[in-house]
C-alpha cells in the first residue's frame, strides 16, 4: 500500500487585521533588497502598499523595498519577464506576493527565475523545477479564493501562444503565509463570489482526485460546508465580515489540499478558456462546472453526490439533481453556468491547449472527455 504524505512546508499566520503584527514576527527572513509584487490599483488607493512598504521598511535587516505592479488578472508571461527583469536589475532577496493569487504566482514565477540562469521558459515547457536559487516567498493574500499562498505552483499565461501553463515544484511553497481577512473585505462583489467559488471548486476536485488522502477528503468536506454557507451570506451582505474570515479560512484549507492533492478536469480546461477569453479563473470554472459534474457522476456517483449535498445542506441525490444543484448555487452567486457567452469557434484551440495531469480525475476515462465538456458546457442553459 502506498504510504499517504502529508506536505505542509510554509509557516502560516491567520486572523484579521494581523498582517503588521506577523511581520515582525518573520523579521529574521526579510532582509536585504524586498520586493513586493502586487496588483496595486485599489491596494494602493486604500494605502495598504504604502503601510506595507514603510513596515518593511522598519525591519533591521531590510535595505530597500522595490514596488512590482504591472500584474494583470491572469499573469502574462511578459509581465512576468518584466518583473524578473526588475529583480535581477534591483539585486531582489526577498518576493513577497501581495494581492490575488495573479500576484502571488507571477512573485513565484519572480522567485523561481531570478536567482538562476534558466529561461522562464524552461520552467513553463519543459517541466524544469525550481532548484537551489529560488529566492524566498512570503504570500499575503488579499482575496479568498485561489489557495496561492500555500500551493507549490504558479500559473502563467503565455500571451503569445494563448497558453495558460504552469511552474510547479517544492521551492515554489512560500517560506510563510500572512492570510488576514481585512484585506479581502474591499473585495467587490463579482470578484468576491468568483474567488469564493474558486474555494467550491477546490474542495470538491482535490476530494475525488486519485491523490486524495483522508486528511485532504476531511478538509475539502469542511471547506465545502462553510463556502456553502458563507458565499450565500456574502451574496446578501458583503459587509460580513465573519463570512469574509471563514471564507479566508477555508481558502487557505484548500491551498494546502493544492499542493497534497491537487485538482481535477475543471481546472485543466479552465487553462485553455482563460488564455483564450481573458476570463477570470472562478468565472471560468463557473460555467465548466454543470458540464462535468454530468460525466463526473458516471464515474464517481458516490462522491458527486456526497459533495453537493455537503454544499447545498440537504440530502441531494440522482444525476439530475445534482446539476440542478450546482447551477442554481452557481446562479445565486451571479455566475455563469455555461459557456454560451463565449465564441465556440475558439474550441478546437482551447482543446489542442489542454495540458497537465488528466488522470487525477476519475472522469478522464470517459473517451474524449475534454472536448466532451467543452461542447456540453455549450449546450448548457
Amino acid at each position: 500500500m502506498k504510504p499517504e504524505q502529508i506536505y505542509i512546508p510554509t509557516a502560516i499566520y491567520f486572523g484579521r487585521d494581523i498582517w503588521q503584527e506577523s511581520i515582525k514576527e518573520i523579521e529574521n527572513i526579510l532582509r536585504g533588497n524586498v520586493m513586493i509584487v502586487t496588483t496595486g490599483r485599489t491596494l494602493a488607493r486604500l494605502g495598504y502598499i504604502a503601510d506595507l512598504k514603510k513596515n518593511l521598511e522598519e525591519c533591521q535587516k531590510v535595505k530597500r523595498v522595490v514596488i512590482y505592479d504591472k500584474v494583470s488578472a491572469n499573469p502574462r508571461l511578459s509581465e512576468a519577464k518584466q518583473g524578473i527583469e526588475a529583480a535581477i536589475e534591483n539585486k531582489i532577496d526577498v518576493v513577497i506576493g501581495f494581492g490575488g493569487g495573479s500576484a502571488i504566482d507571477l512573485a513565484k514565477a519572480v522567485a523561481a527565475r531570478t536567482g538562476t540562469k534558466a529561461l522562464i521558459e524552461e520552467y513553463l515547457y519543459d517541466g524544469m523545477e525550481p532548484g537551489e536559487g529560488t529566492l524566498p516567498v512570503i504570500a499575503i493574500p488579499t482575496t479568498a479564493g485561489t489557495g496561492s499562498e500555500l500551493s507549490k505552483a504558479a500559473i502563467i499565461t503565455d500571451d503569445i501562444k494563448k497558453m495558460k501553463v504552469g511552474i510547479r515544484g517544492k521551492r515554489l511553497f512560500p517560506q510563510v503565509a500572512i492570510v488576514d481577512s481585512i484585506f479581502t473585505e474591499s473585495v467587490p462583489f463579482h470578484r468576491t463570489m468568483e474567488t469564493g467559488f474558486d474555494v467550491v471548486a477546490h474542495a470538491m476536485e482535490s476530494y475525488i482526485s486519485v491523490a486524495a488522502s483522508q486528511y485532504t477528503r476531511m478538509q475539502s468536506e469542511y471547506a465545502l460546508k462553510l463556502a456553502g454557507q458563507m458565499l450565500p451570506r456574502l451574496a446578501a451582505n458583503l459587509g460580513d465580515i465573519e463570512a469574509r474570515s471563514q471564507m479566508s479560512y477555508v481558502s487557505m484549507m484548500m491551498g494546502i489540499n493544492l499542493g497534497n492533492a491537487s485538482t481535477g478536469l475543471p481546472h485543466r480546461l479552465q487553462y485553455p478558456l482563460g488564455a483564450y477569453t481573458d476570463t477570470s479563473h472562478g468565472w471560468g470554472l463557473a460555467a465548466l462546472y454543470p458540464a462535468w459534474l454530468a460525466y463526473e457522476y458516471e464515474y464517481n456517483r458516490e462522491s458527486v453526490e456526497h459533495l453537493v449535498s455537503i454544499l447545498a445542506g440537504r440530502i441531494i441525490q440522482g444525476k439530475q439533481n445534482c446539476i440542478h444543484t450546482m447551477g442554481q448555487f452557481i446562479a445565486s452567486l451571479k455566475l455563469p453556468s455555461s459557456l454560451k457567452a463565449v465564441d465556440r469557434t475558439m474550441l478546437q484551440d482551447m482543446i489542442d491547449t489542454v495540458t497537465g495531469n488528466l488522470l487525477n480525475d476519475p472522469a478522464s476515462q470517459e473517451p474524449d472527455i475534454v472536448r466532451k465538456i467543452y461542447e456540453k458546457a455549450w449546450e448548457e442553459t
